[in-house]
């Protein structure tokens, strides 16, 4: 065999028998470094063919590999915008200055509100433009032209409702300003749009463009912020699957069996936000007494059309979680007096509990009119929505507020007798109002959507072909059914006008000015100013029924009585307090007042186990600082583990020193959830039993859409039910001739919650933990559930181990029909210091930024789990100290030349 020159083989060298000629050894290859390319070029011809064309493919692989490599980096990164230096921005009448600091949040600062408004919608552009324009095609019923035949459900369904169409009329209704407002912000939207290319916006088009989608973004415009407000308002609705699941239950169980799963709320456990007051001669008192209550609840109604509720909800379901549906989808705020600050000021806290998002639903930003004038009124921070002018919650100079989910009940299902293009009503057939719309398929052939409405609304029962004929099977009916929607979002409204209001409010009747154009979504609204006030208003459009329907349970449509009347509950009639007694206001989502109030609001709040706990913090501590509201904020004590954990240390039976590690656990537990450390052990061993125990229970009973997801209204359900350990919902109705009991249950949960984490986790107990069970994966809902390795890889983050729960005032809640996985949480958390602005916190689920690709995509999510907050800077001095890139917005050339400049 020939060597190489000066080269002979190593017997202990590791290449010797590998069969590839001329390989030198270490030593060799040190002696020989000094010598030349044509050297080593000579001793790879030395190679057989077959070894030399191995090494070509492979360096051609890295090759192609590296430049895929540096393409796709520069595909990625072409979207990020431009954070220092100077830009045009036609439209302008003076230059606008985007500071930004280390997280990327912007604070921006001009001589006028529409020059203020047009730079908000440039950079919201520059973050979050994709999902803006993912959002108007949710809300206008386009989201096929994008995504193709997979998303034609839910076109028909939002079509059906005709969201756009409402924002179009809304339009005409707000007010000449706000209209001004949402043209200028739509003005600096396109201007972004305008100068850049599909690639240039987001690395989402350049992925759907691979994927054959030819397509450029139309411009943006002020019926598209509009119609977003339907989408939040339409998450955060009120009773309507409550509605559904109390016919849906009622099928095949008494009415007393419906009630345990749809427990009353308890006034005296969970106080409501208000504690005193009452509506005088039509107006609300909070020192007044007395009051008459609507008619109590009917039973429900129409048992035998299960299957027609079952299929509308399957419609419904189709409708994607823009900000968030199901039990988790609430808030947390309070706010306390001076006198119960450490700092001698008012404190706000705010964390509203939304679906899981990437981005996340809020972009903070700051909005500073250089001089504040009636010109040009603005000086406010908070969090934004891409995609709507101004801050929907935060403070400005003067005031702060925070909102959480009233929940009233805005929505109602009417059982309609149909035949043709006529609905039956007051014994007469009255024609339907029909309109046709066409959805355009990507990849696919247009899709017509026949529309249907009676005067109570749309009709639901046609967005699937099957539908037509809902009911047949109600009450021995000889005529076709159909269901039919009422809900006060289907009407033009004025919540635009209410956020730029509140934007520039400056003290308590501003804000109450601001609040009764606040239309919907009906929010339960914290406030605080820097004279030291502090109060609660609710507002919205409530409707007011009639005697035969108080919202609870879907009704004949048919008869009149069951009707909305024309008026809504009055704002001056609405709960509201100024600097109560007790120093404090909480609000997270409880009742807001009790029984005795005229109007009738819901029966189905939040049973008030987060706003409770949130109370004994309070009054434990007479003395609150900003670090300790922040602290109350990621309190995870489980309020259902104090009732259920005393059953499950009495139980006798398990067998054996393996089953009774569990039990163990939870005797010095102190119903704390943390991700990690003492105590976490303990709790993922308890929500694995309280996960066990549902199932057994329920879903022998109950139709998997019922199953339970295991939040607030099955703490109360479950508590009721521990106290009768023969109810007939332990039984299990598959077994034959066996009659379970609660302790029959309550021991194979423990036992089936040993094996699941010995299973899922570890053989001892010991290395368990609550953040091994309890993850939080951020997924976009569009690309990022493509089933594409790459794409997801490219724009999810998954894995961050968290701590919360369901219905614990750190709301990371989670679905136990489904798994541990985090399904809603807080999306933001803000404590705002009304003494010292500079030193409120506030802190984002993910980043402000929508470009994977970007620092700022998940910058402060780390922060976010560790239940950390970031500075919040709001005077100029403040913001100039941590800005750390300073963008400039200039007029146009052209324009300043026109104008003589």
């Amino acid at each position: 065999m020939t060597q190489p020159p000066d080269a002979s083989p190593d017997p202990q060298s590791p290449s010797r028998g590998l069969g590839i000629p001329g390989l030198v050894v270490a030593s060799e290859v040190r002696r020989n470094r000094k010598r030349g390319v044509s050297y080593w070029w000579k001793v790879f011809r030395l190679w057989p063919r077959s070894a030399r064309w191995a090494a070509y493919v492979a360096l051609g692989l890295v090759l192609l590999l590296l430049v895929v490599a540096v393409t796709g980096v520069v595909v990625v990164r072409r979207p990020l915008p431009e954070y220092a230096g100077e830009l045009e921005l036609p439209g302008l009448s003076a230059p606008v200055d985007v500071l930004r600091d280390d997280n990327g949040i912007p604070q921006l600062y001009a001589d006028s509100l529409d020059d203020l408004l047009m730079a908000q919608g440039f950079v919201h552009a520059q973050e979050r433009f994709f999902e803006m324009d993912v959002r108007r095609h949710v809300t206008s019923g386009r989201l096929s032209e994008l995504f193709g035949e997979d998303t034609v459900e839910t076109d028909r369904v939002i079509r059906t409702m005709g969201w756009r169409r409402v924002a179009e009329r809304e339009l005409a209704v707000v007010e000449p300003q706000t209209r001004q407002a949402l043209e200028a912000y739509a003005a600096g939207v396109n201007a972004y749009l305008e100068s850049r290319t599909p690639s240039q916006l987001a690395v989402e088009y350049t992925l759907l463009e691979v994927g054959g989608l030819d397509y450029t973004p139309e411009p943006w415009t002020p019926v598209d912020s509009l119609a977003w407000l339907k989408a939040m308002a339409w998450d955060l609705k009120g009773n309507m699957d409550d509605e559904i699941g109390r016919v849906l239950t009622g099928v095949d169980h008494t009415p007393a069996e419906v009630a345990q799963l749809y427990p009353a709320y308890d006034f005296e456990a969970s106080p409501p936000i208000v504690s005193s007051g009452a509506v005088v001669d039509g107006v609300f008192d909070q020192a007044a007494t007395g009051g008459t209550r609507n008619p109590e609840r009917p039973p429900p109604a129409f048992a035998q059309a299960g299957d027609a509720f079952a299929r509308v909800q399957a419609a419904l379901d189709a409708v994607p979680t823009l900000v968030g549906r199901g039990d988790g989808i609430g808030s947390n705020s309070w706010v306390v007096g001076a006198e119960r600050s450490a700092t001698g000021a008012p404190l706000l806290a705010n964390d509203p509990h939304l679906g899981i998002s990437l981005p996340g639903i809020w972009m903070q930003m700051g909005l500073h009119c250089r001089t504040v004038s009636e010109d040009c009124p603005m000086q406010v921070a908070g969090f934004t929505f891409s995609g709507v002018p101004g801050v929907i919650i935060g403070h400005n100079a003067d005031i702060a507020w925070g909102f959480t989910n009233l929940n009233p009940d805005v929505t109602d299902l009417f059982l309609e007798k149909v035949r043709d293009d006529e609905w039956r009503y007051d014994r007469q057939w009255q024609p339907m109002e029909v309109r046709t719309e066409t959805i355009e398929v990507r990849g696919g052939d247009d899709v017509e959507v026949r529309v249907r409405s009676t005067d109570h609304g749309p009709v639901l029962s046609d967005v699937i072909s099957d539908l037509a004929t809902v009911g047949a099977n109600a009450a021995g009916a000889k005529d076709d059914y159909a269901v039919s929607l009422a809900w006060t979002a289907l009407q033009p409204t004025t919540t635009a006008d209410a956020i730029l209001a509140l934007n520039i409010a400056t003290d308590w009747d501003s804000f109450r000015a601001a609040a009764s154009d606040f239309a919907v979504p009906s929010q339960n609204m914290v406030y605080a100013d820097r004279e030291g006030h502090i109060g609660y208003q609710s507002p919205g459009l409530i409707p007011i029924r009639q005697s035969g329907n108080d919202g609870s349970v879907p009704v004949k449509g048919w008869r009149p009585e069951n009707d909305w009347t024309d008026e809504v509950v009055p704002f001056e009639a609405l709960p509201h307090v100024l600097d109560p007694d007790e120093g404090f206001v909480v609000a997270a989502n409880q009742a807001v007042i009790d029984a005795d109030y005229p109007y009738y609001l819901t029966d189905d709040w939040d049973r008030g186990y987060r706003s409770t706990r949130i109370r004994e913090r309070l009054e434990a501590d007479p003395s609150v600082s900003v670090a300790e509201m922040g602290a109350i904020q990621n309190d995870s004590v489980n309020p259902m583990a104090r009732t259920l954990v005393p059953y499950l240390l009495d139980v006798d039976g398990l067998p054996n020193r393996y089953y009774r590690d569990g039990q163990d656990l939870l005797r010095s537990w102190d119903f704390r959830q943390p991700a990690s450390g003492e105590g976490s052990a303990a709790a993922a061993y308890y929500n694995a039993v309280w996960r066990a125990l549902l199932r057994l229970t329920f879903h022998d009973e109950l139709r998997e859409s019922l199953w339970p997801e295991g939040g607030q209204r099955w703490f109360a359900a479950v508590t009721g039910l521990l106290r009768d350990p023969g109810a007939t919902w332990w039984d299990d109705v598959t077994t034959d001739d066996v009659v379970e009991t609660r302790d029959d249950v309550l021991l194979q949960a423990m036992e089936d919650a040993r094996d699941e984490l010995t299973r899922q986790l570890a053989l001892d107990a010991d290395d368990w933990t609550w953040g091994d069970l309890h993850r939080l994966d951020l997924r976009t809902s569009t690309l990022g559930e493509s089933g594409i390795g790459f794409v997801e890889w490219l724009v999810n983050r998954e894995g961050y181990e968290v701590g919360g729960g369901n219905a614990v005032v750190d709301a990371t809640a989670w679905d136990a029909a489904e798994g541990y996985e985090v399904d809603s949480s807080p999306s933001m958390r803000m404590v705002v210091d009304l003494g010292d602005l500079d030193a409120s916190r506030w802190i984002s689920m993910t980043g402000v930024s929508g470009h994977p690709a970007s620092g700022h995509y998940v910058d402060q999510t780390d922060l976010w789990v560790e239940g950390d907050t970031l500075p919040w800077p709001f005077t100029q001095e403040a913001v100039d100290e941590a800005a750390s890139d300073t963008l400039t917005l200039t007029r146009a050339t052209d324009e300043e030349d026109s104008s003589g400049g």
